[in-house]
């Protein structure tokens, strides 16, 4: 028997081993138990009692049509894990406020939405506060062209409809790599965001700065892309 494990690995204790190749096999596609059995390799009756110990404990479930899949207790598992991103952008956010002395905010995308899962807040003085798990639109604000300008254009179509920027001013953003906003989705606001990209390039989240427009006046971009555009390196790089 040769297939007790989808990576090629062995712990040296059965069991967990011919469990874990039921996982991944299940985890590739939905499958038959005729289908694991030819997944793995296991016999018959082995792969049955497995997969039905897995399922007593939630971590395989059947579909509409009888066949294995991953259960909700594996979600769970993954969602109880640390998120790297906030891990490393918590202490990027940290130099991102002491370089440019400003308050700093990650956001990600969550539909026409765009939440702050992160922030560093400016010490002392006037400053703006983005509450962690705040939802701001995404029609308004330099993170929210970030994050649309990165994102497919036929999905922004109701975005479009009432936001304070255009597809062709999002190509802009795009071209130069950063965007800011000055009075766009609060009066007296400023605000530079640049793109955080996962090592593979895809599009993770918009680290930002946001201050009173007193402070950072009506170029903010100028003084502060830099510091943002590096920021966002940093999480790149650490996350690789």
């Amino acid at each position: 028997m040769g297939k007790t494990s989808s990576a090629g690995q062995r712990s040296g204790i059965g069991v967990v081993d011919k469990a874990v190749a039921i996982l991944a096999a299940a985890a590739a596609a939905p499958r038959t138990l005729a289908e694991l059995v030819e997944a793995t390799g296991l016999p018959r009756a082995t792969a049955h009692r497995l997969a039905v110990a897995l399922e007593v404990h939630g971590l395989l479930s059947r579909d509409g049509e009888g066949r294995f899949v991953l259960g909700a207790r594996v979600g769970e598992f993954a969602a109880a894990l640390p998120d790297p991103l906030l891990t490393v952008g918590q202490a990027v956010l940290a130099w991102v406020r002491d370089e440019c002395g400003e308050s700093a905010q990650l956001y990600r995308r969550d539909g026409n939405d765009r939440v702050c899962i992160a922030a560093a807040e400016r010490a002392s003085g006037l400053r703006t506060t983005v509450p962690i798990g705040s939802r701001l639109p995404l029609t308004a604000g330099s993170g929210a062209q970030v994050l649309c300008a990165w994102s497919d254009p036929a999905a922004l179509q109701d975005v479009f409809a009432s936001s304070e920027f255009t597809a062709r001013s999002l190509g802009e953003v795009r071209r130069r790599g950063w965007a800011q906003s000055v009075g766009q989705r609060e009066a007296g606001v400023a605000s530079v965001s640049a793109p955080v990209r996962a090592p593979d390039g895809e599009l993770l989240a918009a680290i930002s700065i946001s201050g009173p427009i007193e402070r950072f006046g009506r170029t903010p971009g100028q003084r502060f892309a830099p510091v943002l555009v590096a920021g966002a390196r940093r999480i790149t790089t650490a996350l690789a």
